[in-house]
């Protein structure tokens, strides 16, 4: 890794074999909202060597309380154009896969065929693609990190981080494990999650992909503090690798 003024501090708490470990690391993000864009950056800034970032979505206006790349110069923007640049201007480095693509339970296994990571960062809000992205990761032995509820909270000190089986409170969470153990989904997915009873949501309302989805207030740390939190647990876990 030659970026050594990037990395110095990194270095200092990693050492060599860390720098070495991240650099040869592979993950692919799922979403690049509030929570997949600070993870995202995270993983970049760290000096993780290789990133596949998948999103569909342009940055509209409600983005910009929460959103990393969302700010009034970047509306009407792809999402992962802008967080593509963001990325580069960091670290040029970093090898960075980006698919302006909507991920569908259908072309979730050519997705992973294809990229191949090391590690999943689940990021993304359908229930229909969050289950079926996390059960053909296990089937491919690919490490999964998973977000659940960050919308209608307010309580930073709520977060919890565990396997996702033992996860409590958040409805998001209750009805993934619901999913995948009838999809016989396995124990070992890294997830975020909160304690904090979710705040009342607006009714579902129509999207221009995908069934119609409530529409939940947000607050601008939350997402960050989960996408932040993914990113440290999936680096704490590369720098522990063998």
């Amino acid at each position: 890794m030659t970026n050594s003024g990037l990395f110095e501090r990194t270095h200092i708490l990693v050492g060599d074999s860390g720098l070495e470990k991240l650099q040869n690391s592979h993950i692919l993000i799922a979403g690049l909202g509030g929570v997949g864009s600070y993870a995202a950056e995270a993983l970049v800034r760290a000096g993780i060597g290789r990133l596949t970032l998948i999103d569909s979505d342009a940055v509209a206006p409600s983005n910009i309380n929460r959103q990393l790349l969302a700010t009034n110069d970047t509306v009407g923007r792809q999402k992962v154009e802008v967080m593509g640049e963001r990325l580069n201007s960091i670290n040029p480095e970093c090898q960075l896969h980006l698919h302006d693509l909507f991920i569908t339970p259908e072309t979730i296994p050519t997705i992973l065929d294809k990229a191949e990571p090391d590690w999943v960062v689940d990021a993304i809000d359908s229930l229909n693609c969050k289950v079926s992205l996390i059960i053909e990761s296990q089937i491919r032995d690919i490490k999964v990190a998973s977000s659940m509820g960050a919308g209608s909270k307010l309580n930073p000190a709520m977060l919890q981080v565990g396997d996702l089986f033992d996860s409590t409170i958040c409805p998001l969470a209750r009805t993934v494990r619901q999913r995948l153990r009838r999809r016989n989904g396995q124990r070992g997915v890294v997830a975020v999650w909160s304690l904090e009873p979710p705040m009342p949501h607006k009714p579902p309302e129509a999207t221009s992909q995908g069934r119609p989805r409530a529409v939940n207030g947000t607050i601008s740390y939350m997402p960050a503090l989960f996408g932040l939190t993914l990113a440290g647990e999936v680096l704490r876990r590369v720098l522990a690798e063998s």
